[in-house]
């Protein structure tokens, strides 16, 4: 189309200036922290603002760094005020290593954040105006809590060193000591350096792309997976020079071929000195567990979830566990007298569930498919179990659960479901579904899983519009 004689000036005197540029220095009252990445937000000239430090109720002064079209980043100069929530981290690495979010935020303020996330996405995403969430259940002392650790292994120096990546980034940070796992995953990761230093052990990495390492609280043993592109031509033969810088590991095992470029573990295990899983147990529960096993990472607030289900779970009752992984939920349930049927696609997860629940006396009280949740709940057999179950527990990845299994569920119209989640948005779309299909939301009740992180576990209780059932209600 043929412009008219001065259009393209016009065009350009209507191109609207963003309020901000890189550079600006501006101040600004911090309101809220974005769960991902810590940074607290603010507005400048109605701008929303991003800059890491400050917590909510702080005023800082920021220069602008990166302006885009609905939001900007800034660098912060200095704090003006200081907020009584404000915590001293206390790991040298917060700010640099990507794992903690939070660290710079009191524990108590951390729990009463992550409820109003909660809260908040229910209200937003959820569609729910006053829905029942309960303050968080925390931990009393919350560092030192995780049994798992995933390092990345740096190979580029003249010795292999052991990290985690950076924020927002792939650069690893080397670390050398975590305080948010547990002190026998510490004693690991120094004995990992001192290893990669020991000529008869540092061909352990020669082909090493990470580290897994897990721990148990009750029997005090570890395992630990070394991660190749393919099978290790070397860690065999350096295996038991490695284990001995490893005093708690009980096993050493080789997983190569992961399924993509930023794949921890592979799809493929050898165990390649002592055994390949170690022995947890959580209030009355056994469990052997392996570097890859699907295990929740805080064992003591999975047992504060056993705590909090309590007596709810009364005897015949009749469970079905969707996205089970190894059993964490299911033997539970069944140790109190509940017939449980859990499901799950991975088929070594599902082995380690039979296993365990044979470790636990419970095989007969449960049946473990394998198979996808969506497709299992479509065959005559899953629509079969739905109609017979009197709650069904589900326990899915952080992208929610898929449309195939929710519609299934708004079918049976089973009388309770129980929706444990990690990933608030996705909870809350989920449950728009179901509300939407009949069911009534209960109490929502956010376990801090993951302290000093933006992560948080959440329960959720639903009612079926007519439900029954064996008595096993989670309650309003």
């Amino acid at each position: 189309m043929k412009r008219s004689p001065g259009s393209e000036a016009t065009a350009a005197a209507t191109i609207v200036k963003p309020p901000l540029e890189p550079g600006d220095v501006v101040e600004i009252d911090c309101t809220d922290l974005i769960a991902k990445t810590g940074q607290a937000v603010g507005r400048a000239d109605g701008m929303v603002l991003y800059v890491l430090g400050p917590v909510p109720g702080e005023r800082a002064k920021v220069r602008v760094e990166t302006v885009k079209a609905k939001y900007a980043v800034g660098e912060l100069i200095e704090l003006l005020t200081t907020s009584p929530d404000r915590a001293e981290p206390f790991c040298a690495y917060f700010g640099t290593c990507g794992g903690c979010q939070v660290q710079h935020l009191a524990y108590a303020a951390q729990l009463r954040w992550k409820r109003d996330i909660v809260l908040n996405a229910l209200r937003r995403i959820g569609g729910v105006a006053e829905p029942d969430v309960r303050p968080t259940i925390g931990m009393e002392h919350p560092r030192g809590y995780r049994n798992k650790m995933a390092l990345v292994v740096d190979r580029s120096g003249p010795s292999a060193a052991f990290g985690f990546y950076a924020a927002r980034t792939h650069d690893v940070v080397p670390i050398e000591a975590c305080p948010v796992v547990m002190p026998r995953l510490d004693g690991d990761l120094a004995g990992l350096w001192a290893a990669a230093l020991d000529p008869e052990s540092a061909p352990a990495f020669d082909e090493a792309r990470h580290v897994i390492a897990r721990a148990a609280q009750s029997s005090g043993q570890g395992v630990l997976s070394i991660t190749t592109e393919r099978a290790s031509r070397t860690l065999h033969a350096a295996a038991p020079a490695l284990a001995a810088h490893l005093p708690d590991v009980v096993g050493i095992t080789n997983s190569f071929e992961p399924p993509s470029e930023n794949a921890v573990l592979g799809r493929r295990h050898t165990t390649v000195c002592g055994r390949a899983e170690m022995e947890e147990q959580i209030g009355d529960v056994r469990f052997r567990v392996s570097p890859a096993s699907f295990f929740q990472v805080n064992g003591e607030m999975v047992g504060r979830i056993y705590a909090y289900l309590g007596e709810r779970v009364k005897p015949a009752t009749r469970f079905v566990d969707l996205y089970c992984g190894a059993g964490t939920f299911a033997l539970y349930f069944a140790k109190r007298g509940a017939e449980v049927v859990g499901v799950e696609e991975n088929p070594n997860a599902v082995r380690e569930a039979r296993v365990n629940a044979g470790l636990n006396g419970v095989a007969a009280q449960t049946t473990f498919v394998i198979g996808r949740v969506d497709a299992t709940l479509r065959s005559q057999r899953g629509r079969q179990t739905l109609a017979q179950a009197d709650v069904v527990f589900l326990d899915p990845p952080r992208k929610g659960s898929d449309q195939g299994t929710l519609e299934a569920l708004r079918a049976a119209l089973v009388p309770e479901i129980w929706y444990l989640s990690c990933n608030p948005a996705t909870l809350a779309r989920d449950l728009a579904f179901l509300i939407a299909g009949g069911y009534r939301l209960g109490s929502v009740q956010p376990f801090d899983m993951f302290p000093q992180t933006g992560h948080i576990e959440a329960l959720a209780v639903l009612h079926a519009p007519s439900a029954a059932g064996n008595g096993a209600a989670l309650g309003d």
